[in-house]
């Protein structure tokens, strides 16, 4: 019996899988929140790849992740007519369209978090008008300023106000955001380049090539990738929030399983042409 066929471990696969589908609503929730400030005019047809980037990308990757599990572990051999196989590759072309505009939409939103500037004439957050300026926390969470509150924030005696936002952030503050921008950018980018990998991979094992070489390549370049990303995880852990860092464990999680199919299905591929070779003599 092998590992994916224990009933216990396919529960937990798939509700690992529906919990990243959740993740589309709560990255929503949070980017709604921010695209108020940061879209005073409202969201256009434009602005959604740089207002929705989180919510945009986490929809794509969540339907792609289901398409690779069709491919490498629900789908026989047998299923793959050519109107099956030419279904996934034109669903992942979708995803993979979504994925890239992602990926411009983190770097826009990087670009956007360079423009602030120094807020001119302002030493004291407790001077704004109460209600109507915000806090950046973090990125893309901001917290109203009050009477009540303002003093909690900074002692700074200067901050930052974003681009046609009426909120503000001190120096450090300023600093953590720009970095967690980066790792935005950064983990986006090598998402696309496991994807890249893993592609690799499912067409080397459909034709009998995943082996050797090919095989031993992969596998140190996947370490890479997925240190990377543990590496990002760690860091959102630490800086980010939590639904931020919840994402990223859950989908690194999503991806052994991908790798674990990818794994067993080459293993009964090998077995497969053993037996046949048996046969034959």
């Amino acid at each position: 019996m092998t590992v994916n066929s224990r009933t216990p471990f396919q529960l937990f696969k798939y509700t690992v899988y529906v919990l990243l589908a959740m993740n589309i609503y709560w990255f929503y929730d949070e980017e709604s929140a921010a695209a108020t400030l940061q879209f005073v005019n409202g969201v256009g047809f434009a602005d959604l790849i740089e207002a929705y980037s989180a919510t945009i990308d986490t929809a794509a990757w969540v339907v792609l992740l289901l398409m690779f599990e069709l491919e490498t572990y629900v789908l026989d051999d047998r299923h793959f007519t050519k109107r099956v196989t030419w279904t996934l590759h034109g669903l992942r072309a979708i995803c993979y369209g979504f994925i890239v505009y992602a990926f411009y939409g983190y770097i826009a939103n990087l670009a956007f978090l360079y423009e602030a500037r120094v807020f001119t004439g302002l030493d004291d957050i407790c001077t704004l008008p109460p209600a109507a300026w915000s806090w950046a926390t973090t990125l893309d969470e901001y917290v109203r300023i009050t009477a009540a509150n303002c003093a909690s924030f900074s002692n700074a005696a200067v901050f930052y106000q974003f681009n046609d936002m009426q909120a503000v952030v001190d120096a450090p503050g300023l600093r953590d955001i720009r970095y967690l921008g980066w790792v935005d950018v950064i983990n986006s980018g090598v998402w696309l380049l496991v994807v890249l990998v893993l592609e690799i991979d499912v067409r080397l094992q459909e034709h009998g090539l995943y082996d050797g070489f090919a095989l031993k390549a992969s596998t140190v370049a996947k370490f890479v990738l997925y240190s990377l990303l543990l590496l990002a995880a760690i860091y959102w852990g630490f800086k980010g929030d939590f639904v931020d860092f919840w994402d990223a464990f859950l989908w690194l999680v999503a991806f052994v399983f991908i790798e674990l199919n990818v794994f067993e299905w080459h293993q009964e591929e090998k077995e497969a042409a053993a037996e046949a070779r048996a046969i034959s003599e």
